[in-house]
């Protein structure tokens, strides 16, 4: 029988903050929080979507988010990229930010105008100011390290027209990630980005792993604020023009219907692809683009079966079943992950399965299948169940 499981917990969080670790009184972190998390439905809501879940302890993946980071930037210097739909909650779940530093975007329209709007901000009251891109639902293992690792990455930033990624050591050949191809060394203690490269097929990141110079690509970015308001005026001139118009309103009574009037017209782009794909193609050296590799446990926990992975790995249970419910009863059953908290639950000779139930829903699927839970939001989206969204 496997164990009972209330509510996983990871190791505590320590926030004592490393003595080698600088502080920069200029450093804004920027959390996008708007995504859906369809992959994790039924759980995963329109208005609770995974960020706003305890996925991985008491916390929910927010709140660890912003835990992470108190220890380099005071709660007044926190930043949140989310949507009308979950603003209210995130308010709720992150008591210490005010409310002025949560910002609902009217339409999504991906990374780049989210993430350039706030560099127009914080470049109005900061002219130093250094940004770091975070999503809100990661997990990391070793925070420390994490702090030391991007608190390198503020100081390269800092020094000039710099970009930083975190690129994670590969463990496996993952076709679910993007890729970063690194090259030389620099001076400032980074390597030199040659190219972004998009989800490879298995055979592809087989080559990767084994080449030793290709690392994930977290989704994690450090630069100046007036670095990325240059780039994005070099490469997406006519957003940028509407970012800082934007801009220019926040703090005035004509901020709400300025944001909703002209932020629909920005171009509905991801960072990667406005920025740092054509800046890279400037060149090794000469894009200004630097990789710091790191190893502090990251897992972006995608999908029930990552989910199903993380946990195993810290409970090695013998058998892989992970069942969260008031009792189990298990026999011939293996690798199965059950989420049917004050129930109790009975698995017999199933493998590989996946079962979340809620009070309205429930999801059956296989650990191998369950990257396809995102097609079943779909299906509600088109049929206009909006009760199950």
């Amino acid at each position: 029988m496997p164990a009972v499981v209330k509510g996983f917990s990871p190791p505590r969080l320590n926030v004592r903050l490393l003595k080698h670790v600088k502080t920069n009184p200029h450093f804004y972190p920027i959390i996008l929080a708007g995504g859906r998390g369809t992959r994790f439905w039924p759980l995963s809501r329109k208005r609770r979507a995974k960020q706003l879940l305890s996925l991985d302890g008491k916390q929910t993946m927010i709140q660890q988010t912003v835990a992470r980071l108190l220890p380099v930037a005071a709660p007044k210097r926190h930043w949140i990229i989310t949507n009308d739909d979950l603003r209210a909650a995130i308010l709720r779940q992150l008591p210490k930010l005010e409310p002025r530093q949560i910002l609902a975007e009217p339409v999504g329209r991906n990374t780049a105008p989210a993430i350039g709007l706030a560099a127009f901000l914080m470049l109005r009251s900061d002219p130093e100011a250094v940004l770091g891109l975070f999503p809100s639902d990661h997990v990391i293992g070793d925070p420390e390290r994490y702090r030391e690792t991007f608190g390198q990455g503020i100081e390269i930033a800092a020094a000039g027209e710099n970009i930083v990624v975190l690129g994670i050591r590969p463990t496996r050949p993952e076709t679910g990630y993007g890729y970063i191809e690194a090259g030389a060394p620099d001076a400032n203690g980074g390597l030199c980005v040659r190219r972004f490269t998009e989800k490879p097929d298995l055979a592809k990141a087989t080559q990767f792993l084994v080449a030793g110079n290709y690392f994930w690509n977290s989704g994690m970015f450090l630069w100046r604020a007036d670095t990325l308001t240059n780039a994005l005026r070099e490469h997406l001139p006519e957003t940028a023009l509407i970012l800082e118009k934007i801009a220019a309103a926040y703090g005035t009574r004509k901020f709400g219907e300025t944001f909703r009037r002209l932020y629909p017209k920005c171009e509905n782009i991801s960072i990667d692809y406005a920025v740092l794909e054509p800046r890279s193609a400037k060149g090794e050296g000469k894009s200004r683009i630097f990789c710091l590799p790191a190893d502090f446990g990251w897992n972006d926990l995608g999908s029930w079966t990552s989910l199903h992975e993380h946990h195993a790995r810290r409970s090695s249970p013998a058998d892989g079943n992970l069942i969260t419910a008031a009792d189990s009863f298990t026999l011939n059953a293996k690798n199965n992950y059950v989420h049917a908290p004050g129930k109790f639950v009975a698995t017999i000779g199933v493998n590989n399965l996946v079962i979340v139930e809620t009070g309205d829903a429930l999801l059956i699927t296989t650990l191998e299948q369950s990257q396809d839970v995102g097609k079943v939001v779909k299906h509600l989206d088109e049929k206009k169940l909006k009760k199950l969204i």
